[in-house]
Protein backbone atom coordinates (compact mmCIF):
# COMPACT_ATOMS: atom_id res chain seq x y z
CA UNK A 1 0.00 0.00 0.00
CA UNK A 2 1.46 3.33 -0.99
CA UNK A 3 1.08 6.72 -2.63
CA UNK A 4 2.42 6.20 -6.16
CA UNK A 5 1.95 9.55 -7.83
CA UNK A 6 1.07 13.14 -6.96
CA UNK A 7 0.23 16.06 -9.23
CA UNK A 8 -0.66 19.63 -8.32
CA UNK A 9 -2.40 21.74 -10.95
CA UNK A 10 -3.97 25.13 -11.54
CA UNK A 11 -7.74 24.97 -11.84
CA UNK A 12 -8.41 27.94 -14.12
CA UNK A 13 -6.52 26.43 -17.08
CA UNK A 14 -5.70 22.86 -16.05
CA UNK A 15 -1.93 23.44 -16.06
CA UNK A 16 0.02 20.86 -14.00
CA UNK A 17 2.60 22.90 -12.09
CA UNK A 18 4.27 20.44 -9.71
CA UNK A 19 4.67 16.70 -9.24
CA UNK A 20 6.06 14.30 -6.71
CA UNK A 21 8.18 11.21 -7.35
CA UNK A 22 6.46 8.51 -9.43
CA UNK A 23 6.81 4.99 -8.09
CA UNK A 24 6.42 1.95 -10.33
CA UNK A 25 8.48 -0.84 -11.86
CA UNK A 26 7.14 -0.36 -15.41
CA UNK A 27 7.92 2.95 -17.11
CA UNK A 28 5.11 2.50 -19.64
CA UNK A 29 2.57 1.89 -16.89
CA UNK A 30 3.74 4.85 -14.79
CA UNK A 31 3.49 7.06 -17.89
CA UNK A 32 -0.14 5.99 -18.28
CA UNK A 33 -0.77 6.73 -14.60
CA UNK A 34 0.57 10.24 -15.10
CA UNK A 35 -1.42 10.77 -18.30
CA UNK A 36 -4.59 9.69 -16.49
CA UNK A 37 -3.90 12.16 -13.67
CA UNK A 38 -3.39 14.95 -16.21
CA UNK A 39 -6.61 13.92 -17.93
CA UNK A 40 -8.48 14.15 -14.62
CA UNK A 41 -6.97 17.59 -13.98
CA UNK A 42 -8.31 18.71 -17.35
CA UNK A 43 -11.76 17.31 -16.60
CA UNK A 44 -11.85 19.07 -13.24
CA UNK A 45 -10.72 22.37 -14.76
CA UNK A 46 -13.52 22.20 -17.37
CA UNK A 47 -16.15 21.30 -14.73
CA UNK A 48 -16.66 17.83 -16.24
CA UNK A 49 -15.82 16.51 -12.77
CA UNK A 50 -16.94 18.08 -9.47
CA UNK A 51 -14.47 20.23 -7.51
CA UNK A 52 -15.46 18.49 -4.27
CA UNK A 53 -13.33 15.74 -2.74
CA UNK A 54 -13.52 12.76 -5.09
CA UNK A 55 -12.14 9.26 -5.49
CA UNK A 56 -11.87 7.81 -9.00
CA UNK A 57 -11.63 4.02 -8.97
CA UNK A 58 -9.40 2.51 -11.65
CA UNK A 59 -8.70 -1.23 -11.56
CA UNK A 60 -6.40 -1.92 -8.58
CA UNK A 61 -5.78 1.76 -7.94
CA UNK A 62 -7.68 4.93 -7.14
CA UNK A 63 -7.12 8.59 -7.86
CA UNK A 64 -8.03 10.89 -4.99
CA UNK A 65 -8.30 14.62 -5.47
CA UNK A 66 -9.37 17.79 -3.72
CA UNK A 67 -9.57 21.45 -4.80
CA UNK A 68 -8.70 24.42 -2.63
CA UNK A 69 -8.21 28.09 -3.53
CA UNK A 70 -8.07 27.37 -7.25
CA UNK A 71 -5.47 24.60 -6.91
CA UNK A 72 -6.15 20.90 -7.51
CA UNK A 73 -4.27 18.21 -5.61
CA UNK A 74 -4.34 14.70 -7.12
CA UNK A 75 -2.75 11.50 -5.86
CA UNK A 76 -2.74 7.92 -7.10
CA UNK A 77 -2.81 5.17 -4.48
CA UNK A 78 -3.23 1.43 -4.31
CA UNK A 79 -6.91 0.60 -3.94
CA UNK A 80 -6.16 -0.85 -0.50
CA UNK A 81 -4.62 2.39 0.77
CA UNK A 82 -6.93 4.04 3.36
CA UNK A 83 -8.96 6.79 1.71
CA UNK A 84 -8.99 8.82 4.89
CA UNK A 85 -5.18 8.80 5.00
CA UNK A 86 -4.95 9.74 1.32
CA UNK A 87 -7.01 12.86 1.94
CA UNK A 88 -4.97 13.72 5.04
CA UNK A 89 -1.96 13.60 2.72
CA UNK A 90 -3.64 15.94 0.23
CA UNK A 91 -4.64 18.31 3.02
CA UNK A 92 -1.03 18.47 4.24
CA UNK A 93 0.07 19.33 0.70
CA UNK A 94 -2.60 22.02 0.50
CA UNK A 95 -1.48 23.60 3.79
CA UNK A 96 2.10 23.83 2.53
CA UNK A 97 0.98 25.15 -0.85
CA UNK A 98 -1.04 27.90 0.86
CA UNK A 99 2.32 29.42 1.86
CA UNK A 100 3.19 30.04 -1.81
CA UNK A 101 2.56 33.49 -3.30
CA UNK A 102 -0.59 33.24 -5.50
CA UNK A 103 0.86 35.76 -7.97
CA UNK A 104 3.87 33.50 -8.50
CA UNK A 105 1.56 30.57 -9.19
CA UNK A 106 -0.41 32.59 -11.77
CA UNK A 107 2.79 33.54 -13.59
CA UNK A 108 3.78 29.91 -14.23
CA UNK A 109 3.55 29.03 -17.92
CA UNK A 110 5.33 25.72 -18.50
CA UNK A 111 3.98 22.41 -17.14
CA UNK A 112 5.67 21.23 -13.96
CA UNK A 113 7.78 24.38 -13.76
CA UNK A 114 7.35 24.77 -9.99
CA UNK A 115 10.21 22.33 -9.38
CA UNK A 116 11.00 23.56 -5.86
CA UNK A 117 7.67 22.26 -4.60
CA UNK A 118 8.47 18.77 -5.92
CA UNK A 119 10.77 18.31 -2.92
CA UNK A 120 8.00 19.38 -0.55
CA UNK A 121 5.72 16.73 -2.06
CA UNK A 122 8.43 14.10 -1.63
CA UNK A 123 9.01 15.01 2.02
CA UNK A 124 5.31 14.92 2.92
CA UNK A 125 4.79 11.69 0.96
CA UNK A 126 7.44 9.92 3.06
CA UNK A 127 5.30 10.54 6.14
CA UNK A 128 2.48 8.53 4.55
CA UNK A 129 4.36 5.50 3.18
CA UNK A 130 3.83 3.38 6.28
CA UNK A 131 0.18 3.42 7.33
CA UNK A 132 1.07 1.77 10.65
CA UNK A 133 3.12 4.59 12.16
CA UNK A 134 1.71 6.11 15.33
CA UNK A 135 1.01 9.40 13.58
CA UNK A 136 -0.92 7.76 10.75
CA UNK A 137 -2.83 5.43 13.08
CA UNK A 138 -3.87 8.47 15.10
CA UNK A 139 -5.19 10.15 11.94
CA UNK A 140 -7.13 7.03 11.01
CA UNK A 141 -8.62 6.64 14.48
CA UNK A 142 -9.48 10.30 15.00
CA UNK A 143 -13.22 10.88 14.59
CA UNK A 144 -13.48 7.23 13.62
CA UNK A 145 -17.27 7.34 13.47
CA UNK A 146 -17.27 10.33 11.15
CA UNK A 147 -17.45 9.24 7.52
CA UNK A 148 -15.60 11.12 4.81
CA UNK A 149 -17.86 13.05 2.44
CA UNK A 150 -16.19 11.86 -0.77
CA UNK A 151 -17.76 11.59 -4.20
CA UNK A 152 -16.89 8.26 -5.90
CA UNK A 153 -16.74 7.51 -9.63
CA UNK A 154 -15.34 4.86 -11.94
CA UNK A 155 -12.59 5.90 -14.34
CA UNK A 156 -14.32 3.99 -17.13
CA UNK A 157 -17.40 6.20 -16.69
CA UNK A 158 -15.26 9.36 -16.82
CA UNK A 159 -13.56 8.14 -20.01
CA UNK A 160 -16.91 7.28 -21.64
CA UNK A 161 -18.43 10.63 -20.73
CA UNK A 162 -15.50 12.43 -22.31
CA UNK A 163 -15.72 10.25 -25.43
CA UNK A 164 -19.40 11.10 -25.89
CA UNK A 165 -18.77 14.79 -25.29
CA UNK A 166 -15.98 14.86 -27.89
CA UNK A 167 -18.17 12.96 -30.38
CA UNK A 168 -21.02 15.44 -29.94
CA UNK A 169 -18.64 18.37 -30.40
CA UNK A 170 -17.23 16.86 -33.62
CA UNK A 171 -20.75 16.29 -34.96
CA UNK A 172 -21.71 19.91 -34.27
CA UNK A 173 -18.58 21.19 -36.02
CA UNK A 174 -19.23 18.91 -39.00
CA UNK A 175 -22.83 20.14 -39.25
CA UNK A 176 -21.70 23.77 -39.31
CA UNK A 177 -19.08 23.07 -41.96
CA UNK A 178 -21.62 21.33 -44.25
CA UNK A 179 -24.21 24.09 -43.75
CA UNK A 180 -22.31 27.27 -44.59
CA UNK A 181 -25.44 29.44 -44.93
CA UNK A 182 -27.51 28.47 -41.90
CA UNK A 183 -26.09 29.82 -38.68
CA UNK A 184 -23.69 32.14 -40.54
CA UNK A 185 -23.42 35.84 -41.35
CA UNK A 186 -24.64 35.07 -44.88
CA UNK A 187 -28.10 34.25 -43.57
CA UNK A 188 -28.20 37.53 -41.65
CA UNK A 189 -27.32 39.51 -44.79
CA UNK A 190 -30.06 37.76 -46.77
CA UNK A 191 -32.59 38.43 -44.02
CA UNK A 192 -31.75 42.12 -43.75
CA UNK A 193 -32.01 42.58 -47.54
CA UNK A 194 -35.13 40.59 -48.41
CA UNK A 195 -37.40 40.58 -45.35
CA UNK A 196 -38.41 44.27 -45.74
CA UNK A 197 -39.15 43.67 -49.44
CA UNK A 198 -41.26 40.64 -48.57
CA UNK A 199 -43.19 42.62 -45.96
CA UNK A 200 -43.95 45.41 -48.49
CA UNK A 201 -45.08 42.84 -51.04
CA UNK A 202 -47.39 41.10 -48.56
CA UNK A 203 -48.90 44.40 -47.32
CA UNK A 204 -49.46 45.54 -50.91
CA UNK A 205 -51.08 42.26 -51.82
CA UNK A 206 -53.42 42.48 -48.82
CA UNK A 207 -54.41 46.06 -49.67
CA UNK A 208 -55.02 45.17 -53.34
CA UNK A 209 -57.13 42.17 -52.37
CA UNK A 210 -59.18 44.34 -49.99
CA UNK A 211 -59.82 47.01 -52.63
CA UNK A 212 -60.95 44.44 -55.20
CA UNK A 213 -63.29 42.89 -52.70
CA UNK A 214 -64.96 46.25 -52.14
Amino acid sequence: MMVKLTIIGRLNDGLPISQGPIYGSDDDVTTIYKQNAEFLLHEISTAALPPSATTILHRRHCYNYMVKNGICFITLCDASYPTKLAFHYLQDLQKEFDKVDPEFVEQLIEPYSFVKFDNVIGNIRRQYIDTRTQANLSKLNANHKQELDVHIEQMSVVFERRRKSDLLERMMRAHKSTSPVWGSNTLQVIAVKWIPIAIIFIVGFVLLTSSLAV
